[in-house]
């Protein structure tokens, strides 16, 4: 099968073509596994990560995605919740063990047997991929293959992101970065909290003009102060100033939410910076995002299907991973990016 395969660590710096296009085996299928031909993988920022070894240990070589919508073409001998022809997606979630206290009360992402799709296992970078049935979830047949992706990881830990602000109709919700994922949470915020005000602090001008696009309420640079203070934020940035901007944005009681597999190493200005009284008094809390759980992906999946809610989206071929991967590092983002594999 076709496919873009991770071979090597890139020191921290991504190269111009970090992937190579070769081709690989198709996978073999266990008895609870299913097979699915790829139509689509959306562009994540964590492929960057893995590629650029922030992401440890990797099992390499590995085919990155983790995004991915498809067709069942073959099932395992005891699947019984899918079938050939289903159409599903996948995502970051490949597999948890279902037995430990983490597992057993729903929060399956902080399981310590947690594999991870394009990273412990092959991802949809490629023209097939298996899964085990229980972490296929059903596409609603109001998407496309390439509105669907984004919707599996941008979408679903984005979504677990705005459950963990604890946030209400009626209130103040910031959002630090705009791409991939903050575009559609802004969208799914509107959509269940109506009376929600909704503000966006983005380094770029396409992210900021897209923002308003969307319907924020106000946009500026991380710097800039907002006219009114915030109920929660969201940041999506890889970098620790956003972090100490926030939280001198937020009301009494307000929550940031990290929403990023991992920032870089610690910015020792930002950290002695940190002032008790104005960035972190009055019950102010950093709460961060650890993968997502299946029923992330299969409650926001419902959502944007009753509400309509699709992200904006720019399609590549496969072979052009290496293209869309550059484009994110060098901050070419407006919405997702998409991988069509026919």
């Amino acid at each position: 099968m076709k496919s873009m395969v991770l071979t090597k660590i890139s020191d921290l710096k991504i190269n111009q073509n970090p992937l190579d296009y070769i081709n690989a085996k198709t996978p073999e299928i266990n008895k609870n596994e299913v097979l699915v031909k790829v139509n689509a993988c959306a562009v994540c920022h964590t492929e960057l990560d893995e590629i650029e070894g922030r992401i440890m240990p990797i099992n390499l070589p590995v085919i990155p995605g983790h995004q991915i919508v498809g067709r069942v073409i073959e099932t395992g001998s005891e699947v019984k919740k899918l079938k050939k022809g289903d159409r599903v997606g996948i995502g970051w979630i490949n597999y948890a063990c279902g037995k430990c206290v983490y597992c057993r009360s729903g929060f399956e992402n902080l399981c310590s047997g947690f594999i991870a799709t394009g990273k412990d296992v092959d991802g949809g970078y490629a023209e097939y991929v298996k899964i085990n049935e229980n972490y296929a979830a059903l596409i609603p047949e109001n998407f496309t293959n390439e509105e669907a992706s984004p919707l599996l990881c941008a979408g679903a830990v984005g979504y677990r992101a705005l459950k963990l602000t604890n946030i209400q109709d009626k209130m103040n919700l910031g959002f630090i970065g705009f791409g991939a994922s903050n575009h559609l949470v802004l969208k799914i915020a509107k959509a269940i909290y109506p009376d929600l005000k909704l503000f966006v602090f983005a380094r770029s001008e396409n992210e900021r003009k897209l923002a308003a696009l969307l319907g924020a309420h106000w946009s500026g640079d991380i710097q800039e102060t907002p006219p009114e203070k915030l109920n929660a934020i969201i940041d999506t940035t890889p970098v620790w100033k956003p972090v100490i901007e926030a939280l001198k944005n937020l009301k009494p009681n307000g929550r940031l939410v990290i929403n990023n597999i991992r920032k870089e190493d610690f910015d020792k200005d930002y950290l002695i910076n940190i002032n008790y009284s104005r960035d972190l008094w009055m019950e102010k809390e950093i709460k961060s995002v650890a993968n997502v759980t299946f029923n992330d992906i299969k409650e926001v999946l419902e959502i944007a299907s009753n509400h309509d809610i699709k992200p904006e989206i720019r399609i590549f071929n496969l072979e052009e991973a290496n293209i869309a991967l550059n484009e994110i590092k060098n901050k070419k983002i407006f919405g997702a990016k998409v991988l069509r594999i026919p």
